[in-house]
């Protein structure tokens, strides 16, 4: 099939989002803008003002959510502040607003607004599996457990990125790469493509290890037409 014409990705930055979880899949696409120009990363927010995000780091989004802009895929980071994301009714609607087409991403724990939302019921996803102290207490309660305990319904998998058709997560912090890899493969680029995006970043070992850590649940439909 025929590569997506002008591919938009729309990342949600929020108050202590985790930068490599943004970050990554925003640089994927940066570099793949060297082969496609038409391809598009933006930063979207609750409201068009500055967003610190973990650790102090402050970015400006592009589009608030009242810009509604158009976009093939809106990916939520993961980090402390998913938190409170969990329960953003602004953010809850927003998503619920996003056309049919529309693919729903995450790295992380940004998963867990996804399952927070009745989003993942009967669906494989993933999230991280190695904890911080903090997210040890109580004792095991690493993320990919807290994400079992927050959508029971959901279907628990450890791969690196699932692919359930309209929903895709990613689990660990660094899986934003995977993920910006993996959507470049869902805009219909081929493998030559996509590999040479790797080998530019100086990250193809890593690429080749972990290509194939993805769980595919079904064919994965048109994201549009």
């Amino acid at each position: 099939m025929a590569r997506i014409a002008g591919f938009r990705l729309g990342i949600y930055v929020f108050k202590d989002a985790e930068i490599v979880d943004y970050a990554a899949p925003y640089g994927v696409f940066s570099v793949a803008r060297r082969f496609d120009p038409e391809l598009e990363a933006f930063l979207v927010a609750d409201a068009m003002r500055p967003v610190q995000t973990q650790a102090g780091f402050t970015v400006l989004p592009n589009y608030s959510f009242a810009e509604r802009p158009a976009m093939d895929a809106f990916l939520i980071p993961g980090g402390y502040g998913t938190r409170q994301e969990m329960h953003n009714r602004r953010l809850h609607h927003f998503i619920r607003s996003l056309p049919d087409s529309c693919l729903l991403t995450s790295v992380c724990t940004g998963s867990w607004v996804y399952g927070k939302m009745g989003l993942l019921d009967g669906l494989p996803a993933t999230n991280r599996k190695e904890p911080d102290r903090v997210e040890m207490n109580p004792p095991g309660m690493v993320p990919i457990d807290r994400l079992r305990q927050i959508a029971p319904a959901c279907v628990i998998s450890r791969a690196r990125v699932v692919d359930a058709g309209r929903v895709i997560t990613a689990g660990g912090i660094t899986s934003g790469m995977e993920m910006g890899f993996h959507l470049l493969r869902r805009a219909r680029y081929d493998e030559t493509f996509v590999s040479e995006v790797a080998r530019v970043m100086e990250y193809s070992r890593a690429y080749d290890l972990y290509k194939d850590d993805v769980e595919t649940a079904h064919a994965a439909p048109e994201v549009r037409s």
